[in-house]
């Protein structure tokens, strides 16, 4: 593996782990600038989760230039129309991937809802802001680090069975929801298959984009509507049964 990726894994790993010292900092400074404790408490993680994963980004994205420049030259890429058209498709894809994995989670007896999204929509709902990490920032950074360069590297060595089965498990572990092992694990192929088939990182970083950010839309900012038109599909079943009886 290069230099590079090696500091961009160590980067990432600090900057996941950072929120242990990182928000009692946060914590501590709003103390004393004379904010009260629920303030400071509420918005603490907040801001460090921003400023932690932004400067990840970043520096990230730094270690990476060369490279990114020199790969601008290689003529084994999708051509920009065909990558554009696996972007698109590669959201529906999944979306199918996903729907078909937590199936079989829930034949298994695996509650489909995820307490991390919950906890994530809980928090977006509260502080709209956050949408920011869950939508583009987290996703670009793990598409670069688990598709990139943990499934890259690997790929050098084994085929793609081998490869994406291996850095999928690793990026379903980074979730800590073991019970969802398999949703994330599907997920992290379908993202590999794209990658792999465009030789575009961009490509699986825009459906795992669009993927998050419509969980998003669908979960908070369209809630009420989704539940309100769920209620009136079942008052519409309700009258028509009732006539039909």
């Amino acid at each position: 593996m290069k230099k590079e990726y090696w500091l961009i894994l160590v980067v990432y790993i600090i900057m996941y782990l950072s929120s242990l010292a990182g928000v009692p900092l946060v914590m501590a400074i709003g103390l004393s600038l004379g904010y009260s404790g629920d303030e400071v408490m509420a918005y603490a993680f907040i801001i460090w989760t921003l400023f932690s994963y932004s400067l990840g980004l970043l520096i990230i994205l730094f270690l990476l230039r060369k490279e990114m420049a020199s790969q601008e030259l290689r003529k084994d890429k999708a051509p920009p129309g065909v990558s554009a058209a696996w972007a698109v498709g590669g959201v529906f894809l999944a979306y199918f991937a996903q729907i078909t994995a937590a199936s079989i989670e829930n034949a298994m007896g695996v509650e489909m809802q995820s307490e991390n999204t919950q906890a994530i929509i809980t928090i977006i709902e509260a502080f709209p802001v956050f949408i920011l990490i869950t939508s583009i920032i987290g996703p670009i950074l793990e598409e670069i680090v688990f598709r990139k360069i943990i499934f890259g590297s690997l790929y050098r060595r084994f085929n793609f069975a081998v490869s994406a089965l291996l850095s999928s498990i690793i990026f379903a572990i980074a979730h800590r929801e073991p019970e969802h092992i398999l949703l994330y694990t599907v997920m992290g192929f379908t993202f590999a298959f794209l990658y792999v088939k465009t030789k575009r990182i961009i490509v699986p970083i825009f459906a795992h984009v669009t993927m998050n950010t419509l969980v998003v839309l669908i979960q908070s900012v369209f809630k009420e509507d989704i539940e309100r038109m769920i209620r009136e599909a079942e008052q519409i079943q309700s009258i028509i049964g009732g006539l039909l009886s």
